[in-house]
């Protein structure tokens, strides 16, 4: 049986995420799909619209045999840190093949650019340089480099830092691209399947969605209170006298966070306005989740323990069979920072979306498929 592990955060589960599964099911008919799931706030520092338990309930519908949590502590990096974690518990699970979308669906350049990355210990610095030359973060990657590659593909560059990862944790396992059925930036179209951003530009402007998603996941979709979002930052940078404490508030940032926060008006307003080349929108989506959730850079790690979200009977012998050989807990660690601030942002996550996510957390059972 062919152990595959599959990283996502299902914001929303759409069709493209039925197709991913189905595909995975064909190329290895005898797998045991493992899920590493994104939670309440997703990599790119957006809200999701779908939350945890819903996310576990509709994977183990469709397929997955396993789902387990990435915290949200390592869910709102970068996409390295939030590859090489998601990675990391993979490898616990003692996976043989990562499989993963790309639109380049090309191994060989993607991998070219994970080892320079890699090898070329002078890389962030030299990414910095061009930063401050006022080159925009996907030229200052290809200069940084010295190759002529396409940085704007963001699941390209989500792939780089799974293939980093994995020459990093465990080179034997077996990276597997599979080609994205559509683009991340393409808002317009109307296909069966298009991208999740997609769908949530067309749900934000109330437009019928129906066609894109399956209706486990049309029913349980989020109506996240932006206005409530933003009074709430307002509240914390106003009374904060030192920003510089949270995770990725650096470079003097603080200083545009205090001045702007009162001279807008909205979250999407008050981003474009601290905006910059070196701070791009989701680095600052990203901050700004972080100084809400409380996550100061001294919280900050290592991975303390993994927990599982959910199985099926296939999920469950499996987890019976090599438990004995995992080497980390697979029981909360309920002091860790890890666990703190999941609860922070489930409680933000429940106040900004009128949910009541709280059961679920502090009932710590893993939901279980018959």
């Amino acid at each position: 049986m062919q152990i595959i592990g599959i990283i996502c955060e299902y914001n929303p589960f759409h069709n493209g995420h039925i197709y991913h599964i189905n595909k995975i099911k064909s190329l290895y008919p005898d797998s045991l799909i493992i899920l590493v799931l994104n939670g309440y706030f997703c990599q790119r520092g957006d809200i999701s619209l779908l939350a945890k338990q819903d996310k576990t309930k509709i994977a183990l519908e469709y397929g997955v045999d396993i789902v387990v949590e990435l915290p949200t502590i390592f869910g709102t990096q970068s996409a390295d840190i939030f590859a090489y974690k998601a990675i990391e518990i993979l490898n616990y699970f003692q996976v043989q093949t990562i499989i993963f979308g790309s639109e380049t669906n090309n191994l060989k350049p993607l991998l070219e650019v994970a080892q320079k990355q890699l090898n070329n210990k002078d890389y962030e610095a030299k990414v910095k340089k061009y930063l401050k030359e006022k080159n925009n973060y996907p030229t200052a990657l290809a200069k940084a480099l010295n190759i002529a590659f396409d940085f704007n593909n963001p699941n390209d560059l989500l792939a780089i830092s799974y293939l980093k990862a994995i020459l990093q944790i465990n080179p034997h396992i077996k990276p597997v691209s599979i080609k994205r059925t559509n683009s991340y930036h393409d808002l317009e179209s109307d296909e069966k399947i298009v991208s999740a951003s997609n769908i949530r530009d067309k749900y934000l402007r109330q437009k019928d969605i129906s066609k894109y998603l399956p209706t486990s996941s049309l029913h349980n979709l989020k109506i996240i209170n932006n206005s409530l979002l933003f009074t709430l930052l307002q509240y914390k940078i106003n009374t904060c006298d030192n920003l510089d404490i949270y995770l990725d508030v650096n470079e003097g940032i603080e200083k545009r966070l205090k001045k702007y926060i009162n001279e807008t008006s909205s979250l999407e307003e008050f981003i474009l306005k601290i905006k910059t080349k070196r701070y791009t929108y989701n680095r600052l989506k990203r901050m700004l989740i972080h100084i809400l959730i409380d996550l100061k850079k001294e919280d900050i790690e290592d991975l303390k323990y993994i927990h599982i979200l959910g199985f099926n009977q296939k999920g469950q012998n499996y987890l019976n069979k090599i438990k004995k050989d995992i080497t980390i807990s697979l029981n909360i660690i309920y002091n860790s920072n890890t666990y703190k601030i999941e609860k922070k942002a489930l409680y933000l996550y429940d106040l900004i979306t009128n949910s009541e996510e709280t059961n679920f957390e502090n009932q710590n059972k893993p939901i279980i498929k018959n």
